[in-house]
């Protein structure tokens, strides 16, 4: 298990990372707006620009699920935190190294088993 010095450094970490992610949420979205007023908002312009539009629309969108995706990472990681079940490898329950936690905070496998998942899905 990690220690509770080593936790608190990785709490620190998430909740920076996670006020750093609503924060260019926000400011991208031109403040704190939903999803709906967004897609409102690029349905307005004419349909002379409807090709630019529809990219621009089409990357938002991506990079909201993007960040929402994060964001829900990052709320799980603290989650588990709360309730005890931080660091552990979701395939092969060990701990996950300390030094992997500190480079990717909201990891939820090793590195062995996050390598061959990878390789499965490089090599299915």
């Amino acid at each position: 298990m990690h220690s509770e010095t080593t936790l608190n450094t990785l709490k620190a970490k998430l909740l920076a990372q996670r006020a750093e992610l609503l924060e260019r949420m926000a400011f991208e979205r031109g403040g704190v707006v939903g999803r709906p007023e967004v897609a409102a908002e690029l349905y307005e312009h004419s349909p002379s620009d409807n090709a630019q539009l529809r990219s621009e629309r089409e990357d938002s969108f991506a990079m909201n699920e993007h960040e929402t995706a994060e964001l829900a990472d990052i709320d799980r990681a603290l989650a588990q935190m709360a309730f005890g079940h931080y660091g552990i490898c979701i395939d092969c329950e060990v701990t996950i190294p300390t030094p992997r936690l500190m480079v990717t905070p909201t990891a939820v496998r090793c590195i062995d088993c996050q390598s061959s998942l990878e390789f499965k899905q490089a090599y299915p």
